[in-house]
């Protein structure tokens, strides 16, 4: 039986964007709190539609070494369900909110990724992008599968520079068990084009039918 690989589509400021991902197919979004990337979200402004998207689409919250009071304002506004945290967050950073969360790792630099992982065994995920440590992701560029260990201590989600036309070599090559894509099914920053979502979800879904 064909593995089932998990989609995060991801920089969702828009309820016709979360929408068409969830028609599609997509197992979660991802807002963006971050105030200096473009596809930053204002709590109070996603609280507006939130309740909107359907039941089984996970809404994920993506920080990047935020205040506690930034994380808590937008847990106390939004129904987040899953913290993503980018910075370079201590495990203890992250369980203090007491939501499940998944931590990114920077492929932009010397990345200890077993270790990491490792140090924040209670995440559900260990996210791997092409930006540098302490950097935000969702640049569009990619980075060298192969540098990825095979020693994989948490579920592995792989976003950086995917898209329609690569995403089902990467499938095959990593094997994550999900990906993460941003900049990759967009017209402009923060805003998802419809076709090109539906274009990567059919090449995850006949990636999986080949694996």
């Amino acid at each position: 039986m064909a593995v089932r690989t998990r989609v995060k589509i991801c920089g969702i400021t828009r309820l016709d964007d979360a929408l068409r991902a969830a028609d599609l197919g997509a197992d979660a979004i991802g807002l963006v709190f971050y105030p200096k990337s473009p596809r930053f979200l204002d709590p109070a402004a996603a609280s507006r539609w939130i309740h909107r998207v359907p039941a089984f689409v996970t809404v994920v919250g993506l920080f990047l070494d935020a205040e506690p009071s930034t994380v808590e304002g937008a847990l106390s506004a939004l129904p987040l369900e899953l913290l993503q945290f980018h910075g370079r967050e201590s495990p203890g950073d992250c369980l203090r909110y007491g939501r499940p969360y998944i931590k990114a790792l920077g492929m932009g630099g010397e990345t200890d990724v077993p270790a990491q992982a490792r140090a924040h065994e209670l995440a559900r995920g260990m996210l791997l992008d092409s930006h540098a440590p302490g950097e935000a992701g969702g640049r569009g560029i990619g980075f060298a599968w192969d540098r990825i260990p095979a020693e994989r201590p948490l579920p592995l989600i792989l976003a950086g520079g995917l898209d329609a036309g690569n995403v089902a070599a990467a499938i095959r090559q990593v094997r994550p068990m999900a990906v993460d894509v941003s900049s990759g099914v967009e017209s402009a920053p923060g805003v998802k084009d419809s076709q090109r979502m539906h274009d990567f979800m059919e090449s995850v879904r006949r990636a999986d039918a080949e694996s």
